[in-house]
């Protein structure tokens, strides 16, 4: 069973592992077969859901909701996150003219509320603004948190891709603390490592959240030569700690770093969330984590 955590000090308790709802409107999953996955998570105990409103050029959100009110949920089991600040081209919005950010307060509030309506919700356990804008206003941002905080209709704040910098200068001037930053994270992707992206979240004793903990697929579809490496450098070790699978081995060595990583998952196959889920028990060594780290490389540490 996958474990709960918190992700800071301000919380919120989540699910060790998320399921992330990203490619639901690519699944060819009709209703009954999504509240089937739904379950499924909660099975292994994975109770926290991973949204954002331009998912599936806006209809996600629409899907998953349509899908929840068909089981037995209780919603206080359970922890959904969403993003905003994005806005797409679409036939979906209409008024959205060119591919864009937005994060003021009127923005911001909209989303929400758009989100709840989608989800069928009456809150969100976590908002994250998606994307650093640079027109971003923190006092904008703050008015919207803090109004949407004393509706009931978001618990806990965070941000999506943002920098060290970004994030400490958004922080400074908010009233409600940030509970994480959702970043990309894999064996295929260590931009984090050399950014101080982990090194702030361990000085503030945040736990990031991962997207994309497997490469997004790149790392089972691509012919590079990093791909390759990492493959059979994964398969070795997989081999060495007891016959586990190539995706296991790369979700242990997401889970190993001691920032306290919360992958986010994005496949919608159940038998591919119980293997990720039994990563879990997988310790890999020092060494085995610094190989990969070289596969990945293509180089030894200094």
């Amino acid at each position: 069973m996958v474990p709960e955590v918190t992700l800071s000090e301000h919380g919120p308790r989540m699910s060790r592992l998320v399921q992330g709802f990203w490619r639901l409107a690519s699944w060819d999953m009709d209703t009954r077969q999504t509240a089937a996955l739904i379950e499924g998570c909660l099975e292994q105990g994975i109770t926290t859901f991973d949204h954002a409103d331009i998912y599936g050029d806006y209809t996600c959100e629409s899907l998953f909701g349509a899908a929840l009110a068909e089981t037995r949920v209780d919603r206080s089991a359970i922890q959904l996150v969403t993003k905003c600040g994005i806005k797409l081209v679409s036939d979906n919005r209409p008024h959205n003219r060119i591919h864009s950010y937005d994060t003021s307060r009127a923005h911001i509030v909209t989303s929400v509320e758009s989100s709840l309506r989608c989800l069928r919700a009456d809150y969100v356990d976590l908002l994250l603004i998606h994307r650093p804008n640079p027109l971003l206003d923190p006092h904008e941002v703050n008015d919207a948190f803090v109004s949407l905080r004393d509706a009931g209709k978001v618990r806990f704040f965070g941000v999506s891709n943002f920098l060290p910098s970004q994030f400490e200068s958004l922080a400074s001037k908010l009233d409600v603390p940030l509970v994480t930053n959702q970043i990309e994270y894999s064996v295929i992707h260590l931009d984090p490592h050399a950014d101080g992206s982990l090194d702030l979240c361990q000085k503030l004793g945040i736990r990031p959240m991962a997207w994309s903990p497997l490469g997004g697929g790149r790392l089972f579809q691509a012919d590079s030569e990093q791909a390759q490496r990492l493959r059979e450098t994964l398969a070795q070790i997989g081999a060495e700690v007891g016959g586990a699978s190539i995706d296991q081995v790369a979700i242990a060595w997401v889970l190993k770093h001691p920032a306290g990583f919360v992958p986010v998952l994005g496949t919608g196959r159940i038998d591919r969330i119980r293997t990720a889920v039994a990563a879990l028990d997988i310790d890999l060594s020092t060494e085995h984590w610094f190989a990969i780290r070289r596969a990945s490389l293509a180089q030894d540490i200094p």
